[in-house]
């Protein structure tokens, strides 16, 4: 039995035969082991991560044999919608679990073949590679003096990639036709939308565990152009910047990159969007660049800014029916992945600014949950202030942002007290970064 909890030994193949090495125990149990440990909701046909080994059990046998000869046919995908940013909607397309497996058994085996003809500059969805290396990366060309920047914008472009492009790039590389009509099926399942079958002539839904690699094949083909006229670049997945010394050079660079885009790839490029550029401001993957003394230097875009104060002002909101532990651990879970994130940013002064904007909002949230006047009298009594002062704050009847601002508030719950309750600020967590 090859799915089990234990490694099972590697044996080579040759690259000529790539579909029995997609099927080889060991890589096929590695798969497994991914699948179950990502999680992930239940496909069209419902089947949790849980079920799919008292399922593989009793079917891996008619798996294998319906891979094997060509009959087998992936599911559908779900369409699942979730929120992006700008108010749309992003679509995903959940594959079932076990065609989940198999994709994944497929990413395990291409993705070493591939890695070796991705380019350097390229980041996304790559092993040891994240969007902070892509932002030193275009720290590193923007310091060369390549201080303008077209901001790439495809439009769509996971629902839009071209099959009949793609497949004939993988036809390239992948020598093995099984493994290629394969893919293509995974292209053309199709998505089940509230009920309803449609057809995917085009691109490569989100969701699965091969669309990612399939995604950084496409583009690598914009990469390989792109290094072949000499141009520097950063691509995250589709997020794409390419740099020039002159914006004179960068709207060439716009207008002959775009008809290559459009006439070889068959994307489409958001004309709109797309944008030529000094390079201070420009957002990329949340952050923005700023040249002090010949240096490039990172800071929070104002879009990103003004995000991470929405989802504390949520976090911070007594209408959620929190209680104090609660909001306390959802803070700090926030806190420390927003930092841990943008601490590559120049941003004390924001995190100073927005650390006495959230105690504000903390001793709000404080203030309101004693409710009743003489439990705010008591509580003020306990916290050290006098019983006239007392008295007279706790049947105040200002609003209570402006309470939370009083001399008064802040000196019975101060900072040190708000600390030792358990509330971390951002700029405690951003100098564990940077502990000098």
């Amino acid at each position: 039995m090859w799915i089990c909890e234990d490694n099972i030994v590697e044996v080579p193949f040759d690259k000529e035969h790539l579909f029995e090495q997609i099927l080889s125990p060991a890589n096929l149990n590695r798969a497994y082991k991914a699948v179950v440990r990502n999680k992930g909701c239940g496909g069209i046909d419902k089947m949790s991560c849980e079920q799919l080994l008292p399922w593989l059990l009793t079917n891996k046998d008619e798996l294998i044999r319906s891979l094997m000869d060509g009959s087998y046919r992936p599911n559908p995908v779900k369409r699942v919608e979730i929120p992006k940013d700008n108010g749309k909607m992003r679509l995903l397309g959940i594959p079932t679990v076990v065609d989940r497996l198999v994709q994944q058994a497929i990413n395990q085996v291409l993705t070493p073949i591939y890695e070796n003809q991705f380019s350097k500059t390229s980041y996304g969805f790559r092993l040891r590679r994240g969007c902070h290396d892509a932002l030193r990366g275009a720290q590193r060309i923007i310091n060369e003096g390549y201080i303008y920047v077209v901001d790439l914008d495809l439009e769509r472009f996971f629902d839009t990639v071209s099959h009949s492009k793609l497949i004939e790039i993988l036809s390239r590389t992948i020598k093995d036709g099984r493994v290629v009509s394969l893919i293509h099926k995974y292209l053309r399942s199709g998505v089940m939308n509230k009920g309803l079958f449609e057809a995917s002539e085009e691109g490569t839904p989100q969701g699965g565990p091969l669309s990612p690699l399939l995604s950084n094949i496409m583009l690598n083909e914009l990469d390989k152009e792109l290094e072949r006229r000499g141009l520097p670049f950063v691509r995250y997945a589709d997020d794409s910047m390419i740099f020039c010394k002159s914006k004179r050079a960068a709207m060439r660079v716009k207008e002959s990159i775009t008809r290559f885009i459009e006439n070889t790839l068959y994307l489409k490029v958001n004309k709109d969007k797309t944008i030529v550029s000094y390079v201070r401001g420009v957002k990329y993957l949340g952050y923005s660049f700023y040249v002090m003394k010949g240096k490039c230097q990172l800071t929070v875009h104002p879009k990103s800014k003004a995000k991470m104060k929405s989802r504390l002002k949520e976090l911070t909101s007594r209408s959620n029916g929190w209680g104090y532990a609660k909001r306390k651990q959802k803070l700090k879970e926030y806190i420390r992945g927003w930092v841990g994130y943008y601490h590559l940013a120049n941003m004390k002064r924001l995190l100073l600014e927005t650390d006495e904007w959230l105690r504000r909002r903390i001793r709000m949230c404080i203030w309101k949950a004693w409710k009743k006047a003489k439990t705010k009298v008591a509580n003020l009594i306990i916290c050290g202030i006098n019983k006239c002062q007392a008295y007279e704050w706790g049947n105040t009847r200002k609003g209570y942002w402006r309470i939370a601002e009083s001399p008064i508030l802040k000196r019975a719950i101060d900072n040190n007290k708000l600390r030792s309750a358990g509330y971390v600020t951002l700029m405690e967590v951003y100098l564990e970064w940077y502990p000098k």
